[in-house]
């Protein structure tokens, strides 16, 4: 799997539409990583944290596609409010827990994310979205 990924923060969805061609660039705050589907990954984030199940979150529309299509080329969509506050709300012991509940995840399906990049990754989303939120805009994925 080789993805670009980059959760950026952005006033509103059509706004954040804008970045489905090249990326948030620098008109956005933004974070990039790398090699992970971000689109599972928000749904089991919010699964681990909050509950609910996979399935159920899926069938609720999530995650909320802003722009672009989900099955090929990139695609922009909305982090939930449930997550978001979540995460935003989170302790650090709760992120570090998160991270390594992904990991395991992750390796049960033969992925493998090391516990540091995958800390790396929650931690600094979740830091991402309290500035967002302090700022009351959302914080949204941009794929390629």
């Amino acid at each position: 799997m080789s993805n670009i990924v980059k959760f950026f923060v952005a006033p509103d969805d059509t706004s954040a539409s804008l970045a489905l061609q090249t990326g948030p660039g620098r008109v956005f705050e933004s974070l990039s990583f790398g090699n992970f589907d971000p689109e599972e990954a928000v749904l089991e984030w919010e699964c681990l944290l909050v509950g609910g199940s996979f399935e159920e979150l899926v069938e609720g529309g999530e995650p909320r596609i802003v722009a672009g299509q989900d099955n090929d080329g990139c695609v922009v969509f909305a982090i939930s409010p449930r997550l978001s506050a979540a995460l935003s709300d989170a302790t650090h012991s709760r992120l570090s827990d998160l991270a390594a509940s992904w990991t395991q995840l992750r390796a049960e399906d033969g992925e493998v994310i090391g516990a540091e990049i995958a800390d790396a990754i929650v931690g600094d989303l979740a830091a991402l979205i309290s500035s967002a939120r302090r700022q009351s805009q959302g914080v949204y994925c941009w794929v390629a």
